[in-house]
């Protein structure tokens, strides 16, 4: 086993342990070990492999078996998805029955309740690490703010505004 597979591996154990909310809630501490402290790939890299794993159909987390496949190939692919959804769900086996059976103590609703800001936190955190990785210029800062204002302010489908941005990009309006 490589030693960047064996670091691919270590790393997304101990995210998965983290990942309250899902995936995009780790992505800016992955996008820092994988870009800035491994050096496995460039952030609009790593931002493209993102975009990528949202615009095809299936979970969140295919960006981590992108991830390894970029860095390890095939066994990349396959061990990060483990490593990333191991851990997390052993531990969720193991502490589900104890939740539940505590539905209705004070402190369980505390801890829900204290979850939510964390969580909505590191989902802002992750949307401004992904601008900052892909705005090379101001001229895509600018349609970043329009498209953000046009997702939160109509009901216009998300897929008509990834369409309008791939036709953009195939005349070569943004690149």
């Amino acid at each position: 086993m490589s030693e960047n597979l064996i670091r691919l591996c270590v790393l997304y154990a101990q995210l998965s342990l983290l990942a309250f909310g899902g995936a995009n809630t780790i992505l800016p501490d992955m996008q820092r070990q994988i870009v800035d402290v491994n050096h496995f790939m460039t952030p609009h890299t790593f931002a493209a492999l993102f975009a990528l794993a949202q615009a095809a159909p299936g979970p969140n987390m295919m960006v981590v078996s992108l991830i390894g496949w970029n860095v390890a190939g095939l066994n990349g692919a396959v061990l990060s998805m483990v490593c990333i959804a191991g851990p997390s769900s052993v531990l969720t086996f193991l502490v589900a029955r104890v939740w539940e059976r505590f539905r209705d103590a004070p402190w369980r609703k505390a801890v829900q309740t204290g979850l939510l800001p964390v969580t909505g936190g590191l989902l802002i955190s992750s949307a401004v690490l992904l601008i900052q990785s892909t705005t090379l210029d101001w001229s895509l800062a600018l349609l970043t703010a329009a498209v953000t204002v046009l997702l939160m302010t109509t009901k216009v489908h998300p897929m008509l505004v990834l369409a309008g941005a791939a036709a953009l990009g195939a005349v070569g309006v943004v690149g």
